[in-house]
């Protein structure tokens, strides 16, 4: 920082003070022969009357030169106060309130100066009245003075930036200006329509706003319009000229958003929308990164109430380790912790292109000092204890898991081993080298299971519960389950946007199969959350809404793309697949509901394994590893009676 001011101080600060003062010094000049002018206009018949007398003469002839010689003072006072105001560090040509503030705040400043400086010269040289000098100056000057000062500042600024605005544009680049209709005329929308409004030059101009508020219908905002009714679109679209839309609404207006969505469909007119809540406060992007609407934003998820000052607590000054770092969810998890200021990120994959993406975003992003990219396999125990050694970390976030429920189902052994053992092993190693915690994702396949990728999951659940139980452990396990986030890798989502690509069918194994759905960010921020407040040894399950049918997401892509389903694209019904359910459940059969501090996080409780019985578990899950798979799935049904495999 220091390099970076005393390089503003060498080169741009000496040429700014020397245009603002061939700015401001003709400025103060004539305001300040203009305030004399003003204040003695009613005495200009006494001033050039011949016949006065000689103490008369004398302060007439003062009061008439008087301004010529205070202004060797009064124009470096100025300009000195204005610069201690950091009014010199704005730009000209940019002019808003803020800027407004400091000059009004700086010329009060001066004017009371210049008030009390005759007042301060009495005083010094004991004098009742006050004498000539260019130091007098008389208080009704002043406060003209003071008023003429705001009035001029503010104007010539406000005038500088007009020009700025309307100054002629590339007559190339008005040829292919898009105008834009701002849905919402609240602050948000304000704020859109200030950025665009300075941004002309690149080709967008807002033209009207439609809110639905009908109190707002005729006012003007900045002089754009508030026309109406959204539902007015398509009416207006020829007579404005409208090609693009922005939505500024709220994230949980899906209903509102979907609606207008629709209309703008209609009408052939492109749909933008302003970031998500999520999205804005993992810093990736700003309030004016517009984007198309997605399906997120018709799901109408509210943001989450976190506890951020408990979730930096946990983080800030640690040594962190994100198992899975390259995956959909270990890589928001390594944005949300990088950014709460850890001591040390220790970001862990086995695939290195997945770890190398990552590891790249972080440092773009500032924190490359902090991270550390490591390749490994969760189930290669030599490797995982000597990064255990080397990092000791003291939070282990552990998201390394396989998830493909079809895949899984055809090599058991390798989610029991991946997701089982490898689990296992990493609770361990944080138990034996003191991590205070250490958190699980799990999922809500978990519950209930009907394929093996579930039931390796329950298992983790509970080898992670026992180790809880362990002799002399100190370190706090939870886990955490969740549903499908949306744009995930494996996930539906990115599935049906290849299938609409390219022109279709998009399959779908069941017109009644449903699914909770969650955005990435909300997931991980929730998960955060989770680790703050569980107690050792529990299961938390995050509140995923209301269960969405997947035919319905896969119809609103197809809608969100500009085409029609079942006309434009075919949607085509292939079964259920191996492992699938028809619904995903959040509660085992044995499990009892207890809230926590937060409405978004539930905490379930069951009889949990004791941890001496954990070596046992874990020789068994061994030795159905490499057996066939009807035979490994009927032993892990004897391990997890709730698990209900699909045997052939």
């Amino acid at each position: 920082m220091k390099n970076i001011t005393n390089f503003y101080n060498k080169t741009n600060y000496p040429k700014r003070l020397a245009l603002y003062f061939l700015v401001y010094a003709p400025i103060v000049t004539a305001v300040f022969w203009l305030s004399y002018e003003i204040r003695f206009i009613s005495d200009a018949k006494i001033l050039n009357e011949a016949v006065t007398t000689n103490k008369e003469n004398t302060r007439n002839f003062y009061m008439e030169y008087q301004r010529y010689y205070a202004l060797m003072w009064i124009i470096p006072l100025k300009f000195i106060i204005l610069g201690l105001g950091a009014h010199y560090r704005s730009v000209l040509r940019y002019f808003r309130l803020p800027d407004a503030i400091r000059v009004i705040y700086s010329l009060s400043i001066a004017s009371l100066v210049i008030y009390l400086i005759p007042t301060l010269q009495n005083l010094i040289t004991k004098s009742s009245e006050p004498g000539l000098s260019i130091y007098t100056i008389p208080h009704s000057i002043v406060l003209v003075d003071y008023n003429l000062s705001i009035l001029m500042f503010l104007g010539v600024r406000v005038l500088i930036r007009t020009i700025n605005e309307r100054r002629k544009k590339d007559p190339n680049v008005n040829k292919k200006t898009k105008r834009v209709a701002i849905i919402g005329a609240g602050a948000i929308g304000e704020q859109i329509l200030i950025d665009l409004l300075k941004r002309k030059e690149e080709g967008v101009e807002p033209v009207c706003f439609l809110d639905d508020n009908r109190q707002k219908h005729g006012l003007d905002i900045h002089g754009i319009p508030v026309l109406g009714y959204p539902e007015i679109l398509e009416e207006i679209k020829e007579r404005a000229r409208i090609s693009e839309v922005i939505l500024t609404l709220p994230s949980t207006a899906s209903k509102r958003i979907k609606e207008i969505n629709a209309l703008a469909q209609k009408a052939g007119i492109n749909t933008l929308i302003i970031p998500t809540v999520g999205d804005l406060s993992s810093g990736r992007v700003t309030i004016t990164d517009l984007r198309p609407v997605s399906v997120e934003d018709l799901l109408g998820r509210a943001p989450a109430d976190l506890d951020t000052v408990a979730i930096n607590e946990l983080i800030h000054g640690q040594s962190v380790l994100v198992t899975g770092a390259g995956g959909s969810i270990g890589s928001e998890i390594a944005r949300q912790v990088a950014q709460r200021n850890p001591k040390q990120l220790i970001i862990l994959d086995q695939c290195e292109v997945l770890l190398y993406t990552i590891e790249q975003e972080l440092i773009a992003r500032g924190h490359g000092d902090i991270i550390s990219p490591i390749v490994a396999d969760v189930t290669d125990a030599a490797r995982m204890e000597d990064i255990f050694k080397r990092f000791k970390p003291e939070l282990v976030l552990h998201a390394a898991a396989h998830k493909h429920v079809p895949m899984m189902e055809s090599q058991p052994g390798e989610a029991l081993k991946n997701n089982t053992l490898g689990t296992t092993l990493v609770a361990t190693l944080a138990s034996q080298y003191k991590a205070k915690n250490f958190i699980l994702i799990s999922t809500d396949k978990a519950v209930n299971p009907t394929n093996i990728m579930g039931a390796s999951k329950r298992l983790a659940e509970i080898a992670v519960q026992s180790m809880q139980q362990k002799p002399e452990n100190t370190t706090r396990f939870i886990a955490v389950r969740f549903g499908n986030v949306l744009g995930s890798s494996g996930s539906v989502i990115p599935l049906f946007q290849k299938q609409i690509k390219a022109g279709g069918p998009i399959t779908v194994t069941h017109p009644e199969v449903t699914r909770y759905f969650m955005t990435i960010p909300e997931a991980v921020g929730l998960v955060l959350q989770s680790a703050c407040q569980g107690n050792g040894g529990d299961i938390l399950v995050l509140e995923m809404g209301k269960p969405q049918k997947v035919i319905d997401v896969a119809r609103q892509l197809i809608e969100l793309s500009g085409l029609k389903p079942d006309i434009d694209i075919e949607i085509k019904i292939i079964g259920l697949r191996p492992g699938e359910k028809m619904f995903e459940e959040i509660q085992h059969t044995r499990e009892e509901y207890s809230p926590t501090n937060n409405d978004r996080i539930f905490r379930f409780t069951g009889p949990t394994l004791d941890y001496a019985d954990l070596n046992r578990i874990l020789k068994e899950i061994n030795s159905l590893i490499l057996k066939e798979n009807e035979t490994c799935k009927k032993g892990v049904q004897q391990l997890i009676p709730e698990y209900n495999p699909q045997l052939k």
